[in-house]
C-alpha cells in the first residue's frame, strides 16, 4: 500500500507499506493492504505503519484518514511531526499538540463571549425597555 501525510505546507512522508495502525475517536484500529474504503476523522495521536518488519511512527494534530481501493492510505493532518522513538514522540510532541489544541479551546471559547455581548449589545440598543403607560 502506499501512504501519504500532508499538511498545509508540505507532504511530510509518501512511501510503501505493509500495514498501519491509527486512532480515531472511537478508538486504535488497523489498516491492511485490500481494506474497504475507508473515511475517519484522526484524534490527536500517534500513526504507526510497519514495512518490511520495520515500524516507524508520525505524531499527527488530528486531521483526516482515507483508504482509496485497498491501495492508498492518505491522511491530511495540520501538523505532523516523523519520529523512530515512540516514546519521545508521546511526551514531547502529543503533550504540545494537547496543550496547543487545549489554548484554541479556550481562545475559540473567549471569542464566543466577547461576540455574545456584542450582540446582547447591539440587540439592547435596537429594543430599548419599554417603560409602562402613564410614566413617561
Amino acid at each position: 500500500m502506499k501512504l501519504s501525510i500532508v499538511t498545509p505546507l508540505s507532504v511530510v512522508l509518501e512511501t510503501e507499506i505493509d500495514s498501519l495502525r491509527a486512532e480515531d475517536i472511537s478508538g486504535s484500529f488497523g489498516i491492511l493492504p485490500g481494506h474497504a474504503p475507508f473515511l475517519t476523522t484522526l484524534a490527536i495521536s500517534i500513526v504507526s505503519w510497519r514495512r518490511a518488519e520495520v515500524e516507524r511512527f508520525c505524531a499527527v494534530r488530528g486531521g483526516v484518514l482515507t483508504v482509496t481501493d485497498g491501495t492508498s492510505v492518505d491522511i491530511a493532518t495540520r501538523e505532523a511531526v516523523l519520529g523512530d522513538d515512540l516514546a519521545t514522540l508521546d511526551r514531547e510532541v502529543l503533550a504540545r499538540f494537547q496543550s496547543d489544541a487545549d489554548a484554541e479551546r479556550v481562545e475559540h471559547v473567549e471569542s464566543m463571549q466577547l461576540q455574545l455581548n456584542a450582540i446582547r449589545r447591539m440587540v439592547e440598543r435596537l429594543h430599548p425597555v419599554s417603560t409602562p403607560r402613564g410614566f413617561q
